[in-house]
């Protein structure tokens, strides 16, 4: 597909694209809104990513496509004249999410058989905030619901796949718990400063 955009005004318009999208955006996407082809996108974006440096923003792939984010060491900076967006998770709504991670697809009461308590509440927070979905039913009496994560659940923790979650074993839980601290994301085309763990204590429970 030939396009009427050359490397130059590729990068410009790509740069604008994640500037202000809310999420991240794949090569095929920008290749069909700037009528041209994906292997031109990614040589624009690689270019791009080359030209920010050491700036202040940089552009990183996430749930299978780029966004533009701040650097983590300029969070702090960005904390003191913004309100943080992004509400952290609670040990049990974390702990809850590991176990659909690894699990997946898993049922409600498969999930509160490996906590040992009701989980209900923390799975409907965890739906309400998109962090996990209904992915079908299981075919055993009562076929319950079987759930698992979204691409919102990649975002969140700054992983292209799941492929990327830390190994399972006993830490899995704060390691998905630092990995949400160091993600810094754009919400509503503004900076996100990610709640850092230096902070005593965690944010309410979801």
């Amino acid at each position: 597909m030939e396009s009427c955009f050359n490397n130059s005004k590729l990068k410009s318009a790509i740069e604008c694209m994640l500037f202000v999208s809310q999420e991240p955006i794949s090569a095929a996407q920008m290749a069909a809104a700037l009528e041209t082809d994906e292997p031109a996108i990614e040589q624009a974006v690689y270019d791009l990513i080359l030209d920010l440096g050491q700036r202040g923003l940089q552009i990183v792939r996430v749930a299978g496509g780029y966004q533009m984010c701040t650097r983590p060491e300029y969070s702090d900076a960005c904390q003191r004249i913004l309100v943080p967006q992004n509400q952290k998770l609670s040990r049990a709504a974390f702990e809850t999410l590991a176990v659909v991670a690894y699990r997946q697809p898993v049922t409600q009461p498969e999930v509160e058989s490996i906590r040992g308590v009701d989980s209900s509440g923390v799975m409907k927070k965890l739906l309400e905030r998109g962090l996990i979905k209904e992915v079908g039913r299981k075919q055993t009496p009562g076929r319950p619901i079987l759930y698992g994560t979204t691409s919102k659940f990649l975002e969140h923790l700054g992983l292209n796949d799941l492929s990327e979650l830390p190994d399972i074993d006993s830490l899995a839980v704060d390691k998905i718990r630092e990995l949400e601290a160091q993600q810094e994301l754009f919400t509503n085309g503004e900076i996100v400063a990610a709640i850092t763990e230096s902070e005593p204590e965690m944010a309410d429970a979801c």
